[in-house]
């Protein structure tokens, strides 16, 4: 059910588009060459954010932002040894990247973290929104404490670094915001609900901000990937593995780097008349 009230109070502060109407407070357009001449993807000059970015997928999209130019954020909790991995992958490649600590789950520490850091670097530019966990449990042993803790992460996390993030790109006029949601977010999967339901609330969550603020420039979309050869699936058996594939028509798992290539592209200037959308990377498990 729609709020109403609260529907017609957001319209007032922020400008829409109204069929058949002017257009007011439009996004400007991005300045893009020719395709002869222009470098396509290319990120140089731009600060990005990975939370996440120590391993798997959020350690891969680090590689391809820094690859194409952009200054990177590397968001890690705990293991700083991995995080000064990726670090390092970053450095050995060319790119320029920088370590930022904070758990996503703590909503105020974070909202801080990337204040200071967007305020000491004069921008921030991409958010990739790649923090997240795992409790795997049929609904009858889903504990509430794993349940919550999934959301916390996965959801509330995940807004609150967009909240800070969006404060910095409204001043700017510009910004890209990317959640990385989950093919089983779309279509479900038995053992999974918490972790389902919290994908897809990330689908709700970037359809709602993608309307909210594209009047100022910033895009809102989320990656869907399907199986992914990760840390999340390594524990997973052979037997299980080829169960898993026989849903996937390409027969095979998709690496960190093709969800990379969604993100570096979503994140880019060519993306710029695409929001509110949720690209799919799985191999056609889903369509």
């Amino acid at each position: 059910m729609v709020a109403l009230g609260s529907a017609r109070e957001a319209a007032k502060e922020i400008s829409r588009f109204n069929a058949g109407s002017s257009v007011l407070n439009t996004a400007p357009e991005p300045k893009l060459g020719s395709f002869s001449k222009h470098n396509m993807f290319d990120l140089s000059g731009k600060v990005a954010l990975v939370t996440g970015g120590s391993r798997g997928i959020g350690r891969a999209a680090v590689m391809a932002l820094s690859e194409r130019g952009a200054h990177v954020l590397v968001n890690y909790v705990s293991n700083e040894a991995a995080a000064r991995e990726t670090l390092d992958a970053v450095a050995q490649a060319g790119g320029k990247a920088e370590l930022l600590q904070f758990d996503v789950a703590n909503g105020e520490a974070a909202e801080k973290a990337i204040a200071e850091a967007a305020k000491r670097l004069g921008r921030l530019d991409i958010l990739v929104n790649s923090a997240g966990i795992a409790i795997d449990s049929l609904l009858l042993r889903l504990k509430d404490e794993d349940f919550d803790r999934i959301l916390a992460i996965n959801v509330k996390g995940a807004v609150a670094c967009s909240r800070a993030a969006i404060r910095t790109m409204m001043r700017a006029k510009t910004g890209r915001i990317i959640f990385l949601s989950s093919v089983i977010g779309e279509m479900g999967n038995a053992g999974q609900t918490a972790y389902s339901a919290s994908k897809a609330a990330l689908l709700g969550v970037t359809k709602s901000l993608a309307r909210e603020y594209a009047s100022r420039g910033i895009t809102v979309n989320a990656v869907t990937p399907g199986f992914i050869d990760t840390d999340m699936t390594s524990g997973l058996t052979d037997e299980q593995k080829s169960a898993m594939l026989t849903a996937v028509p390409l027969g095979r798992t998709g690496s960190a780097r093709e969800i990379a290539a969604a993100i570096a592209y979503l994140a880019s200037d060519e993306a710029g008349y695409i929001t509110g959308q949720a690209l799919r990377v799985n191999g056609g498990m889903y369509m």
